[in-house]
């Protein structure tokens, strides 16, 4: 892949790869580890991208890398570092915090769903699951988190239509928190 066409990609999806990575694996520095394997498995020309498919192909790769990365036996032994991200209001902290303390399976589908606007079945093709697989960790989800949240009057994700289209955050915000 030619250098001017990479960069397009990385301008256009980079925040939207690495959002994905850091809402699965809860660390900005390995979210910035995968984000740049994605983008280099690109610049080696290991991969193909369809045309109009690119987001998915990029998602897709990085939800896989994350998985990865969990999986390994590094991550296993090693200790999280206290990643403190800073927002705009206390809710939005509360929120995040529930949000990524969800176990990883979690945490992506409500990360598709309510940050990247995609659908359940396009999240189910992103992370190689079944459209009931994503409605059931959905659903797990939203218990867990209501859960969390339930002392907290007024505070939790927005309000859905069941089809991944309404009530969501503005896509390509920063959400609440700074320094992305």
């Amino acid at each position: 892949m030619d250098a001017d066409k990479l960069a397009e990609l990385f301008r256009q999806y980079g925040d939207d790869v690495f959002r994905l990575a850091y809402s699965c694996l809860g660390s900005r520095a390995d979210a910035e580890d995968v984000c740049q394997g994605v983008f280099l498995k690109l610049a080696e020309g290991r991969a193909a991208l369809l045309p109009g498919k690119e987001k998915s192909w990029l998602l897709t790769c990085t939800a896989n890398a994350c998985k990865s990365l969990l999986r390994s036996f590094w991550r296993r032994n090693v200790g999280e570092l206290d990643e403190n991200l800073p927002f705009r209001e206390e809710t939005d902290r509360e929120v995040w915090e529930a949000v990524m303390a969800l176990p990883p399976k979690y945490r992506a589908v409500v990360h598709l769903y309510y940050w990247e606007g995609y659908a359940q079945g396009e999240i189910g093709e992103i992370l190689h699951i079944s459209r009931t697989a994503v409605q059931t960790r959905m659903q797990r989800a939203r218990a867990m988190l209501k859960k969390e949240l339930s002392d907290d009057d007024g505070k939790g994700l927005p309000a859905h239509d069941g089809a991944g289209c309404a009530g969501r955050y503005q896509k390509g915000g920063n959400h609440g928190y700074a320094g992305e």
